[in-house]
């Protein structure tokens, strides 16, 4: 690389729970810059969650955490070049990468989830997250299945 690596900005707590991982789900969120539009969504869907959660000892944000380590996942396949031949290596995911994709993909899960509001959507599949279902941890079960199935190109790791 050229120039060097561009240092990490702190990100700034949210005004409600004074939490930095919702406000790096709300960043994700975000659509044209209209953050306060994605902070009303996000919030939104939280009092959809408190409203619908069956059990009493967790708060809704707890249950939206719990959602996301769920989802999120610990292995990946990346591909490599080898003589000619690609092939699907599994690979350990960085801790802060494995964040940012179970974001990603709980929140493009739930905007094609076929309720009213994005706010109902996104307290839908967090739901579904928090009980192991959804579309979002069959993407993350799905993603370990390949990597168990290409174990045998694991001795190509770069």
């Amino acid at each position: 690389m050229r120039k060097r690596k561009a240092k990490k900005r702190p990100l700034l707590p949210d005004p409600r729970f004074n939490d930095q991982l919702v406000t790096r789900f709300v960043n994700n969120l975000m659509w044209s810059g209209k953050k306060s539009t994605a902070f009303r969504i996000f919030y939104d869907a939280i009092d959809i969650v408190e409203e619908k959660k069956q059990d009493d000892e967790k708060t809704a944000l707890e249950l939206w955490k719990d959602a996301l380590s769920n989802v999120m996942p610990h292995v990946e396949v990346r591909s490599r070049r080898v003589g000619g031949a690609t092939f699907q290596i599994p690979m350990q995911i960085r801790p802060d990468r494995k964040v940012s994709m179970a974001m990603k993909w709980l929140i493009s899960y739930a905007r094609k989830r076929n309720e009213k509001s994005m706010a109902q959507k996104l307290a839908g599949e967090i739901l579904a997250a928090a009980k192991e279902e959804g579309a979002a941890v069959k993407k993350r079960v799905d993603t370990h299945k390949m990597a168990e199935a290409n174990k045998a190109f694991s001795h190509f790791r770069f």
